[in-house]
């Protein structure tokens, strides 16, 4: 199509045609922050009402699944106990009470070991009491069972909500990109529209189902932990309190310089991506070129800078973790031996020590786990916040709520007045007047940037004029559903939009009921039969990658076939033999002309030897109507269309004779 001076070149697509490419917009990435995160917090968690009961069972279940995880370590120290007081018992004469044993032991001055017996449950000469040990291990193993089922219960559940809400949210953005106007679509990438809808939500998805349960049982377990850790001893549980401040201050540091080489390493990513793309794309080129050197050297410099990038990201991001382990192991020093002296001392029991020694290790992790879940939760409001953007776009304006219909559609088309600009700033069309009666073949011609794209646009209501009116069949266009409006057109583009699927599929695209006698038919009266019948698979030939199994000619060929299976009474011919050799251009322009007949034609062209037979041919610049006639008229009065058309003959004249 002509390129006129809009935000993009491709407008021109019908609504539900829109393509988009992985070039956009990487989505969020580690370092991205939102601007309001609160407010974005908020508007996330809005789309859990719905879902409250099942929240609320969530963390009923994470408490109850923390409970019986928490309560294990003790119930283990108590068969340690158990173990324990049973080798000192047999150790001890038999015959004798606990008060005789250490009042023994006081008298020959052994006062330690005396108060360490006396906080001990024993019977002097009883041994280890192996079936009231076999009943605690019993007793464990039922507590791991029931925390691991109140954990699976806690995923089942949770998977449920954070998919349902997810669900919502595709839902209302499905919804909305159909609401948007063709607008929002000229002035975003492609890649940037799918990067929102995809990557970002999906990173809105994986926090919902993992990040927010690891949420709930790190915060869970270190309030149990803490508790079980202060029932056992004071003076321990304050000394591991002492180690956080120490891990949360080492993993900042860590983590602000590792952030850096992140940024590095995604910026390093994306500069190694977007060169072997550009090589691979033009691969033929830089053959030509013989650059294939220059492209191999160009990629090694890059690549350098990523592994340079990456491995001071993964080192350095690596040095929490055995930094953070080595404080552990300081406190677990610290608690061993502290406890040691305590559990010699006859204040704690050996059990006791050896559970402390186990929330202890439990206590840090989820802490450090919180700190990084908040990282994650910044990527995840930011990933909110652009998915938030794209629902807070204003929508086109919806449809009268008793639009006009056209029983019958003649195809007569008025331009009245009509006044139109992309930019209120500059200006467009101005006091445009044109009267297009049914039947006919309109050509539109002029230089880049003149308009015409423009007037089809208007046409579809993919834009709604600024002033005046346009109607068909008398209707004002903005009188019917666009719906309605864009039923009566068909279109063929210069871009050949085809989709992954069958030709047959493809061809029935605008006509999704019409039968293989209609398919068929249709494909023959647009010279598609004859090559398809060639192929392998015949009609049910999959077209993938952008349709590059067939040539060009043949994909305009099938868009050519889609128009007339779908029976339009008013056609669009955009530049659609541009980009093919001379003898597809005979096929194609025999197809069209099979086409336009007795339906009102709107041909765009750049090559005006293709347009000379229309009825009448207008001829735009910047904006305005500068000539109108048929070809044979528009020559004689050798103006504008005189010196195009001369332009184009001569300079193909001096590339015959050179």
């Amino acid at each position: 199509m002509s390129e006129e001076k809009q935000p993009t070149p491709r407008q021109n697509r019908p609504a539900g045609m829109m393509r988009g490419g992985p070039g956009g917009r990487r989505g969020v990435m580690p370092g991205d922050k939102p601007k309001d995160f609160m407010g974005t917090l908020r508007r996330l968690l809005s789309y859990f009402k719905p879902e409250l009961i099942g929240f609320l069972l969530v963390v009923a279940v994470t408490i109850a699944s923390v409970y019986f995880t928490v309560s294990a370590p003790k119930i283990l120290g108590n068969a340690t106990n158990q173990l324990f007081q049973g080798i000192i018992s047999k150790q001890l004469p038999s015959g004798t009470t606990k008060a005789q044993v250490i009042a023994m032991l006081k008298a020959r001055g052994q006062d330690q070991i005396a108060e360490m017996i006396s906080n001990m449950n024993i019977v002097p000469g009883a041994g280890v009491d192996f079936s009231a040990i076999g009943r605690i291990l019993l007793t464990l193993a039922g507590v791991y069972l029931l925390a691991a089922l109140f954990q699976w219960i806690q995923q089942y559940v949770m998977a449920g909500v954070s998919q349902r809400t997810v669900y919502r949210l595709r839902r209302d953005i499905d919804q909305k990109l159909r609401r948007l106007p063709l607008k929002y679509y000229d002035n975003h990438p492609h890649g940037d529209v799918l990067s929102r809808v995809t990557n970002d939500v999906d990173n809105i998805a994986h926090t919902l189902q993992q990040t927010i349960t690891q949420l709930l049982t790190s915060i869970a377990t270190v309030v149990g932990v803490l508790i079980m850790m202060f029932r056992i001893s004071s003076l321990l549980s304050w000394i591991s309190l002492a180690v956080i401040p120490v891990s949360l201050v080492i993993t900042m540091i860590i983590a602000r310089q590792s952030q850096k080489q992140f940024v590095e390493q995604w910026n390093s990513t994306g500069t190694v991506n977007s060169h072997v793309e550009e090589m691979f794309t033009g691969h033929t080129l830089v053959k030509a070129f013989n650059r294939e050197d220059v492209a191999i050297d160009r990629f090694h410099e890059e690549n350098e800078k990523l592994f340079q990038a990456s491995f001071k990201a993964q080192f350095i991001s690596g040095l929490i973790h055995p930094v953070i382990n080595f404080v552990n192991n300081l406190n677990y020093v610290a608690i061993a031996v502290l406890g040691g002296i305590r559990v010699a001392n006859g204040v704690i029991s050996l059990g006791d020590v050896q559970a402390f020694i186990q929330y202890s290790r439990q206590f840090t992790q989820p802490i450090v786990q919180v700190a990084s879940i908040m990282n994650v939760l910044q990527s995840t409001v930011a990933s909110a916040e652009r998915v938030f953007e794209l629902l807070d776009e204003p929508e086109e304006e919806p449809d009268k709520d008793n639009p006009a219909e056209l029983p019958e559609v003649k195809g007569h088309v008025r331009f009245e007045h009509v006044y139109f600009s992309y930019n209120p700033d500059v200006p467009l069309i101005e006091d445009l007047n044109l009267d297009v009666p049914a039947g006919s073949t309109i050509a539109i011609v002029g230089p880049t940037g003149a308009g015409k794209t423009t007037l089809v646009n208007l046409l579809m209501r993919f834009y709604d004029v600024n002033s005046g009116r346009i109607t068909i069949d008398g209707v004002d266009t903005r009188d019917m559903r666009r719906e309605d409006l864009r039923r009566i057109f068909g279109m063929v583009l210069q871009d050949t939009w085809l989709f992954n699927g069958t030709i047959r599929e493809n061809i029935a695209y605008g006509r999704e009921d019409a039968t293989d006698e209609e398919i068929i038919n249709a494909a023959k009266a647009a010279y598609v039969d004859h090559f398809v019948r060639t192929l392998p698979e015949g009609y049910n030939t999959m077209l993938t990658g952008d349709a590059t199994n067939i040539s060009q000619g043949q994909r305009q060929l099938i868009t050519i076939a889609r128009a007339f299976l779908a029976d339009p009474k008013i056609l669009i011919l955009d530049e659609a033999t541009s980009s093919v050799d001379t003898r597809t251009e005979m096929l194609i322009q025999k197809a069209m002309e099979n086409l336009m007949k007795g339906r009102t034609s709107f041909v765009i062209a750049h090559r005006l030897s293709t347009i000379r037979d229309a009825n009448t041919i207008i001829v735009m610049d910047h904006g305005r109507i500068v000539e109108q006639g048929n070809h044979k008229q528009l020559m004689e009065k050798k103006g504008f269309y005189y010196n195009l058309y001369m332009s184009q003959f001569q300079g193909a004249l001096v590339d015959e004779t050179a």
